[in-house]
């Protein structure tokens, strides 16, 4: 068993660090208290590679391996949780499905602008109103009307939707109540009758925007179904596989960060005459924190390494996202306690890493939805 990184993966994760600590965390504050999102930075990803991480080289990506990308979105998040979700949800939910389900044609008319910087970002359309974690009762329909499919619906919490070139929507093209009655379509986002509200309040993450979407009818080409009709669902669940992996590489970047400011600060900050870093009880929250930290790493690397070797990952993609995100909500807690008082101010970074953390146990998946497919996949193969 190797747990190395081979020389490319390392020079990658220089390359991507590097461009994160000038390019990013120096202005994290600022965007964070402005909510707004760093879009100097974002246009720079381009030339990096960081937005077309799924996406093969013939049409602008990059083609990375899955350990390749969850080692950019854990840098990425280092630097700031709310910048590696638009980053994440751009490649993982919008490029990916495209990318895999698409057509040459689909590819070559929608991949290239969105990859190279100097364009817009990409969104994935799936929660709705009454539909989150049950996808069955979506209720955005898609019919067919000649040469065209029309859609009308509403969907809730879309992360970058108003800041999207495309969103790749999810809806239900057959009345039959199986797992065959929806099908993918990318929306461009300049169609007639979509609508596309402000973003969202949030707790934090605010360097990420998620916005209602109605689509009302909305008329697109049937060039514009992606993959096969009726194999919406699948491709679903195929695309939250990946992204699951990246959620939870994400956590560890916040985990990561939180950790880092817990240590300075408990090396800087005396109490009884020693730094509080010589305390037994605030050694105790450092060493689980490294340890959490450091399970949750070769959890999600080993989640990618199956998905790069072509085998199931499903299980162990769940069970990754469902450590890496609760532990780092648990890190981020334990960060504002060794900081006492100051952590729960603005002046210091961990509480805002903290209210980052927070989103990442609900979004693509909840815990508890994590623990319904790993439970069952272990049942299953047992």
């Amino acid at each position: 068993m190797d747990f190395q990184l081979n020389e490319e993966q390392q020079m990658w994760q220089n390359v991507v660090h590097n461009f994160v600590k000038e390019e990013i965390k120096p202005y994290v504050s600022e965007f964070n208290e402005k909510e707004e999102m760093n879009w100097d930075a974002i246009h720079k990803m381009g030339a990096v590679g960081m937005l077309g991480m799924s996406v093969p080289e013939k049409y602008g990506g990059s083609e990375l391996d899955a350990i390749s990308s969850a080692i950019a979105i854990e840098e990425i998040a280092w630097g700031d949780g709310g910048t590696a979700l638009t980053l994440e949800a751009h490649n993982e939910l919008g490029c990916a499905p495209v990318a895999t389900f698409g057509n040459e044609e689909q590819k070559e008319k929608f991949l290239p602008s969105v990859t190279s910087g100097k364009g817009k970002l990409t969104a994935l359309a799936l929660t709705e109103p009454q539909a989150g974690s049950d996808l069955r009762n979506v209720q955005t329909r898609a019919k067919r009307q000649g040469t065209e499919w029309v859609l009308n619906g509403t969907k809730m919490w879309i992360t970058n939707a108003g800041a999207a070139e495309f969103i790749v929507t999810l809806a239900k093209t057959s009345p039959e109540e199986n797992s065959h009655n929806m099908s993918m379509f990318i929306v461009p986002t300049d169609t007639p009758g979509l609508h596309i509200a402000p973003p969202e309040k949030k707790m934090g993450a605010g360097c990420t925007h998620s916005h209602e979407v109605r689509y009302e009818d909305v008329h697109i080409p049937n060039a514009y179904l992606l993959g096969e009709e009726g194999r919406g669902l699948h491709q679903t669940l195929h695309t939250l596989d990946g992204g699951r992996i990246s959620i939870a590489a994400l956590s560890v970047g916040i985990a990561q960060s939180a950790f880092e400011e817990a240590v300075k600060y408990a090396k800087e900050r005396e109490s009884f005459g020693k730094p509080i870093a010589d305390h037994q009880a605030v050694q105790w929250m450092i060493a689980d924190a490294a340890t959490e930290i450091h399970a949750a790493r070769l959890m999600v690397y080993h989640a990618a390494w199956l998905k790069d070797m072509g085998k199931p990952f499903t299980k162990s993609g769940g069970m990754a996202k469902l450590f890496a995100t609760e532990m780092a909500e648990r890190v981020a807690y334990k960060a504002i306690q060794i900081h006492g008082s100051y952590g729960y101010s603005r002046e210091y970074p961990v509480e805002r890493m903290y209210r980052a953390a927070r989103l990442m146990t609900i979004g693509e998946g909840t815990s508890e939805i994590q623990r319904l497919v790993i439970a069952r996949k272990v049942l299953k193969d047992s």
